[in-house]
C-alpha cells in the first residue's frame, strides 16, 4: 500500500540544453520550449489531481523557474518552496560550456558517455582560467551555502553528486515526507538520477542507462520505509516521453554529416 508520494522533475529545457552544451552550474533561464514544457507538466499534474504540500529546488534559476511555472498552472502558487545548492546539477568541471556533439567528435562518443553517464568518473576539474569560473564562484548565491566556498566542488562524478545530496535528503526532505506531505522536487538530470539510484537501488553499471528528459514528471510511490513499491513512472504521453529520452541520449553523439 502506498504510504508516500514523491514527484521528481528535471527542469524544462534551458538555453544551453537547446544548444547541446554542458550547462552544469552556469545559471540559465528556460528556453521558450522549456517554459512550455513546465507549463504542460503543471497542467498534466493538475489533471491527475496532485496537490503538493512542499516543493524543493536547487538554487539554479532553471530549476526554480520550472517549479514556479508548474505551481502556477496547478493553481498552487502558495505552496512553500525550499532551495538548496545540494540539489544543483552535477558539476561538469572543465567541460562546462562545451558542445556535447563536438566533444564526441573530438574525444569519441564512448568517452563523452563516460563523462555524462558513468557513476564514479568525474570530468577534469574547472580551474581559475576557465571562462565561466568567476561567473560561478563569484555568484552571491554560493556565499550562503552550508559549506565554505573553497569546499564547493570543482567537478563531480554522479557518486559525488549523491554524496552531497544525501545529507539534505535525509535531514530536510525525508522528515517532511514522513510527516505525510506530498512533495515535488524540481531539480536537474543528474541530481534526480542520483536520488533515483539511491531510492531504487539501481546498480552503478545500470544507472548509466537511466535517462530523464526535461519537463517530464517522475512518480515514486513509497512504503513506510521509503522503499519504492514499483519502478518509477514517467507521467504523460509514453510515446512522446520515449522520443524525448532518445533526444537526450543522442546529445552525446556525433552529428552525422549530410551526404552530397
Amino acid at each position: 500500500m502506498t504510504k508516500y508520494k514523491l514527484v521528481l522533475l528535471r527542469h524544462g529545457e534551458g538555453a544551453w540544453n537547446k544548444e547541446n552544451r554542458f550547462c552544469s552550474w552556469v545559471d540559465q533561464k528556460l528556453s521558450s520550449d522549456g517554459i512550455k514544457e513546465a507549463q504542460n507538466c503543471g497542467k498534466h499534474l493538475k489533471s491527475l489531481g496532485f496537490e503538493f504540500d512542499l516543493v524543493f529546488t536547487s538554487i539554479l534559476t532553471r530549476s526554480i523557474q520550472t517549479a514556479c511555472l508548474v505551481l502556477e498552472e496547478m493553481g498552487q502558487e502558495w505552496v512553500p518552496v525550499q532551495k538548496s545548492w545540494r540539489l544543483n546539477e552535477r558539476h561538469y568541471g572543465a567541460l562546462i560550456g562545451l558542445n556535447r556533439a563536438e566533444m564526441a567528435l573530438n574525444h569519441g562518443e564512448e568517452q563523452v558517455k563516460i563523462w555524462r553517464r558513468s557513476y564514479d568518473v568525474a570530468p577534469p576539474p574547472i580551474t581559475e582560467s576557465h571562462p565561466y569560473y568567476n561567473e560561478i564562484y563569484n555568484d552571491r548565491r554560493y556565499k550562503s551555502c552550508d559549506v565554505p566556498e573553497d569546499q564547493l566542488p570543482r567537478a563531480e562524478s554522479l557518486k559525488e553528486v549523491l554524496l552531497r545530496l544525501l545529507p539534505y535528503w535525509n535531514e530536510k526532505i525525508v522528515p517532511e515526507l514522513k510527516s505525510g506531505k506530498t512533495i515535488l522536487i524540481s531539480a536537474h538530470g543528474n541530481s534526480a538520477r542520483a536520488l533515483l539510484k539511491h531510492l531504487e537501488g539501481i546498480s552503478d553499471e545500470h544507472i548509466a542507462n537511466v535517462t530523464l528528459p526535461t519537463g517530464v514528471p517522475v512518480l515514486l510511490e513509497l512504503d513506510e520505509n521509503l522503499h519504492p513499491l514499483s519502478p518509477h513512472q514517467f507521467l504523460g504521453d509514453q510515446e512522446a516521453i520515449q522520443a524525448a529520452i532518445k533526444k537526450v541520449e543522442d546529445q552525446g553523439k556525433v552529428i552525422p554529416t549530410e551526404k552530397k
